[in-house]
């Protein structure tokens, strides 16, 4: 299982448990009912709007584009939604805990297999939204290179250098499995951060450069630097998982209209990186005119979420 920090890009996390206040959503949905009818009784409550709260995983981009996408959705669906952040271990117990109530960012079925061993019982899943999830090592598109197994005879056109990111993470201990399964010992493994990466891969293509880094998908670098992805004949980075939505136990009977959102949610790479890209870089109080402005940009295909 792999970790990422990306600390030039990760929002400011807050690492502590926040209410999630199940009672207080029904109390918000018995006053609208009650000033509505007048107290009578309405087969829509549950329906009807209440607190949510969506747990974002710290650095992680599709967590934080995906998560502060729904908000704007629900907000405009008369909910009312905040976002938590914290790092995986924290995110999971919380939704088990019923702390918080939805998760977007769930990789399966590998990545987060043991969290959902551990906790899974205590979650309902309710929807994969991205089927191409997947560690990857990338190169510039024009590259003289296809497939791992082309890098060996590539070594000086290449720069000699793989560009990493953190040394603990899983996808640093996946390339050190391939430099090893394909042969690429003539190369200098450079590991530091996310962000370092990031900056040798601008540097690299703005100035027409071969280089080669560790990625994964999604990443919003897809859609901002004209990249391939190398191909893997013997599966040292692993299979392409897929990106599933949970919520809390509970979450179905009390909102099925947005456990049925959730579970019809689905998202393409190229609205995603998009979303991505509009982020990357900006301070968390930009955040709602960013969304808000990228929404207006895609209504109609917003619009189809909740269809």
């Amino acid at each position: 299982m792999f970790k990422r920090t990306g600390t030039a890009f990760a929002v400011a996390a807050t690492a502590g448990l926040v209410l999630a206040g199940c009672s207080s959503a029904d109390e918000t949905t018995e006053e609208t009912t009650d000033a509505a009818t007048g107290g009578a009784e309405s087969t829509d409550e549950a329906t009807a709007g209440g607190e949510l709260t969506l747990a974002v995983f710290n650095g992680w981009d599709e967590s934080l584009a995906s998560s502060l996408l729904w908000q704007n959705v629900l907000e405009g669906k008369g909910y009312d939604v905040s976002l938590e952040y914290a790092d995986p271990a924290v995110v999971f117990q919380g939704v088990a805990d019923g702390d918080y109530d939805v998760v977007t960012d769930v990789w399966l079925p590998l990545t987060h297999a043991d969290y959902i061993d551990e906790f899974g019982g205590d979650m309902e899943e309710l929807g994969a939204w991205f089927d191409s999830a997947a560690l990857t090592i990338a190169v510039n598109a024009d590259a003289p290179v296809d497939s791992l197994e082309d890098l060996p005879e590539y070594v000086d056109e290449m720069g000699g250098r793989i560009v990493g990111i953190e040394p603990g993470a899983g996808l640093t201990g996946a390339t050190e499995k391939a430099i090893e399964a394909y042969g690429l010992g003539d190369y200098e493994f450079l590991t530091s951060s996310t962000p370092a990466m990031l900056s040798e891969l601008d540097t690299a293509t703005s100035n027409g450069e071969n280089i080669i880094v560790t990625l994964w998908e999604p990443h919003w670098a897809y859609g901002a630097y004209d990249i391939k992805n190398l191909e893997d004949p013997q599966g040292i980075m692993g299979e392409a998982e897929e990106i599933v939505t949970y919520g809390r136990t509970g979450l179905t009977e009390e909102f099925p209209e947005v456990a049925e959102w959730f579970g019809g949610f689905t998202m393409d790479a190229d609205h995603l990186y998009d979303l991505e890209n509009q982020l990357n870089g900006a301070s968390e109080g930009d955040y709602d005119s960013i969304v808000s402005e990228w929404v207006a940009a895609n209504q109609e295909w917003v619009d189809s979420l909740t269809a």
